[in-house]
């Protein structure tokens, strides 16, 4: 088999002390499983080497056999729901850094932009057609704030979809996504890289792990980068980070873990680039625009993708820290106790310039024309206090058996915008634009601050039941009171609190040691407030307001060929969210009758195919419809009906692999995403700029060679054709931010 050697050797025992004297003083856990059950135990500390041959016995790098969730206890081959797990070893070998790019190894998420001259922030996304923005864990604790996520600290990825409100409660309507945290192991190493690539992009991060005690030992990971934006001037992305931790009781009944992340970023946001050129563009005539006008916008050329409409004196600053603690006790007959406790805290202050309308005065002379511009500053801080206790037990009762997993949480999270008046923006010229231009600052609108909490207190149990040896039953039950407090000049002081249930049933059966067949239906509610801490006197955050409700109906099979190293997995699904507000045709009233279905097929592979060849997969189908969504124009009388879905392709595919000849690895993969609708209403009216965000394929390679025992070379080449491509698009189709186009980094990496 081809493996990773992974070399022990004593590490250097002053790193080990500073992991230590900054761990200490910090309190906090995570929801990581025990040592004993963590499939990536053994590959924690891998040094970042390409494979070596060696005879044996061998897993996949790609392939994990169990999520690292206490709540998931069954292997993921009988687990009934679709997850895909992307392990720390595949972003490596794609030279990922950030969440979005470790996402696009599985089919069915989408990028999201804005509305039309804000731009989201961080990571904001859609799965399976509905926002899953507010649905990333950490350790399985609810994370918060817009903010981009780096993979430094991440031992795998865990993308489970579907709605999952008995996992993990409210606004899960899509799913979630669990980031897993390293964690010490009871050996000695050191694994680094070191990146250089164009658009000077620099970036080092370091991993030690130092036994300290038989049984306790001590990690400190750390990232620093520099990076520009292939193929965008001005736009920067700046940031280190550190994350020390500490483990006592490792291998032993009693376990305790503390630990600790902290970001700082330093960005320079982009705020995109008009659509104007691209095919599919439309301008429209209208009272400010005369039909000249508008016809020699039809046939204006691109603007130089480079272009940056913004100033130099945008910024974006974030600091973020966790800090979380963590019991583990097997207390016998099967049964283990755990307790995580964690406090975190994200502040985000980013002034960013959006762009709008162009403004062709002179229609004959394009170095005249015009885009007007908005500043848009977010001064926002989210704070989380929770405590997760938490039993999992084997039982019998009748003999049956039961694996149970059973727990109580309480959680307050709290969001306060400090509101900022922007200065009015000047026109930038629209095919030459001046970054260095100083737009104004902001001055302070106390008038428009908001300030908004959360508190909830929840008990779950879920329970898989083997009636025989070959099936399974699955139920799970998740009750929580959830209170909202929120307040703001323009609505005063709000309030709202209910009882919200979730459950999820499921049925498998194993047809074969190897390959099973599920059926599974699950539901998720987010009531008013429950995604944003945000309340309003009417709408969907109207405190009267009841609970949106997805439901998830899942039939799927999973197989474990070659001997159990590669994974095949297949589901036909159908997903509801019902509960959207909208307004009634004749009486112009908004209710909650909205309806949103979206169902499909999802197909993976993950694992080896041969002893040198690896390979993960996906291809999803997504056909979406917007069920009773009509709305009337208070003033004009027009009715408005909608029958699709935003941003949701109609399929979408990803395929990495990667392939070891002696010192050598080759790898490369494909992403393909169809179609994106951007106007998805019945007989709509032209309107100004894309309707569509056009598919795209792209495609990516890495070569490694391992220079001796402690030291490999890796080259990667992202958009190898330099395929010219939009991520994203606003939902007012007059700007897109681009993908990024054909981009080279070489990495060092070195393991002791």
């Amino acid at each position: 088999m081809s493996r990773y050697i992974k070399s022990r050797k004593h590490a250097v025992a002053p790193l080990a002390a500073l992991a230590a004297s900054l761990t200490l003083p910090l309190a906090h856990a995570a929801d990581t499983p025990a040592p004993a059950d963590a499939s990536t135990a053994s590959a924690a500390a891998a040094p970042y080497l390409p494979q070596v041959k060696v005879e044996g016995t061998a897993q996949s790098d790609y392939k994990a056999d169990k999520s690292a969730s206490s709540k998931l206890t069954q292997p993921l081959l009988e687990t009934p729901k679709t997850i895909s797990v992307i392990k720390k070893e595949v972003l490596r070998e794609q030279g990922a850094v950030s969440l979005i790019e470790a996402l696009q190894n599985t089919p069915g998420i989408t990028m999201q932009l804005g509305e039309n001259g804000n731009t989201s922030a961080g990571d904001t996304f859609q799965m399976r057609g509905f926002s899953a923005s507010t649905s990333t864990f950490v350790d399985g604790i609810r994370d918060l704030g817009a903010v981009t996520r780096d993979v430094f600290n991440i031992e795998q990825i865990e993308v489970v979809k579907g709605p999952a409100g008995a996992d993990t409660g409210r606004a899960a309507s899509a799913g979630y996504i669990n980031l897993i945290s390293k964690l010490p192991q009871v050996e000695n190493s050191i694994d680094g890289s070191v990146t250089i690539g164009d658009a000077s992009r620099k970036r080092a991060s370091v991993d030690v792990n130092q036994k300290i005690f038989d049984n306790s030992a001590v990690r400190l990971n750390a990232v620093w980068q520099d990076y520009g934006v292939p193929g965008r001037d001005e736009v920067k992305r700046k940031n280190y980070g550190i994350a020390p931790s500490i483990a006592f009781g490792l291998n032993t009944p009693t376990r305790f873990f503390l630990y600790s992340q902290h970001l700082r970023q330093n960005n320079r946001p982009d705020g995109g680039i008009p659509t104007i050129g691209w095919p599919g563009y439309t301008a429209v005539s209208s009272a400010t625009v005369t039909p000249a006008q508008a016809a020699a916008l039809m046939a204006a050329p691109k603007i130089d993708s480079k272009n940056f409409y913004g100033s130099v004196h945008d910024y974006e600053d974030v600091k973020a820290d966790m800090v979380t603690a963590k019991l583990e006790m097997d207390i016998g007959n099967q049964m283990t106790v755990r307790n995580i406790s964690r406090y975190g805290r994200t502040y985000m202050d980013r002034m960013v310039t959006g762009i709008n309308t162009i403004v062709a005065v002179n229609p004959a002379d394009r170095s005249t024309w015009t885009l007007s511009r908005s500043r848009q500053r977010v001064n926002q801080t989210n704070e989380i206090l929770a405590n997760q206790t938490s039993i999992n037990t084997t039982l019998s009762t009748g003999g049956i058996k039961h694996d149970l997993s059973t727990g109580i949480e309480l959680m307050y999270e709290s969001q306060d915008n400090r509101a900022f008046t922007a200065a009015a923006a000047t026109p930038a010229n629209l095919y030459n634009p001046n970054p260095n231009v100083d737009l104004g600052g902001s001055t302070r609108n106390v008038a428009g601050d908001t300030s908004g909490s959360t508190t909830t207190t929840a008990i779950y149990a879920l329970d898989t039941i083997s009636v025989t040896d070959a099936l399974k039953l699955t139920a799970g039950l998740r009750t929580e009171h959830y209170k909202v407090k929120y307040a703001s000049v323009a609505t005063g002081a709000l309030d709202t609190g209910k009882w919200v249930t979730s459950w999820n049933v499921a049925a498998l059966y194993k047809l074969a040691e190897n390959g099973t067949v599920y059926a599974a239906a699950a539901n998720s509610l987010t009531p008013p407030g429950g995604a944003n801490s945000t309340l309003a006197a009417s709408g969907q955050n109207s405190t009267a307001a009841d609970a949106q409700e997805a439901k998830n109906y899942e039939i799927g099979t999973k197989w474990d060929l070659l001997n159990k190293r590669l994974n095949l997995t297949a589901a036909l699904y159908r997903s509801e969210n019902d509960g959207q507000v909208s307004v009634d045709s004749v009486t112009n009233v908004a209710t909650q009758g909205g309806k949103t279905r979206v169902q499909g097929i999802e197909l993976a592979a993950v694992g080896q195919i041969t002893n040198f060849w690896q390979i993960t997969a996906g291809v999803q189908t997504m056909d979406a419809k917007a069920l009773n969504q009509r709305s009337v124009n208070a003033t004009t009388g027009v009715q408005t009906v909608t029958d699709g879905v935003r941003w949701t392709p109609k399929w979408s595919a990803t395929l990495w692999n990667s392939y070891q000849w002696n010192d050598f690895t080759i790898g490369g993969g494909v992403r393909h995403t169809a179609d994106q609708k951007r106007v998805v209403t019945v007989a709509a009216t032209p309107s100004n700029g894309l309707s569509t965000l056009p598919a795209y394929t792209v495609v990516d390679v890495m070569g490694a060679y391992r220079v001796n025992k402690n030291l490999s070379l890796q080259l990667n080449v992202t958009n190898l054709f330099d395929k010219e491509y939009m991520s994203s698009l606003n939902n007012g189709g007059s700007r897109l931010v681009l993908g990024a186009p054909r981009a080279v980094t070489l990495m060092a990496n070195i393991g002791f």
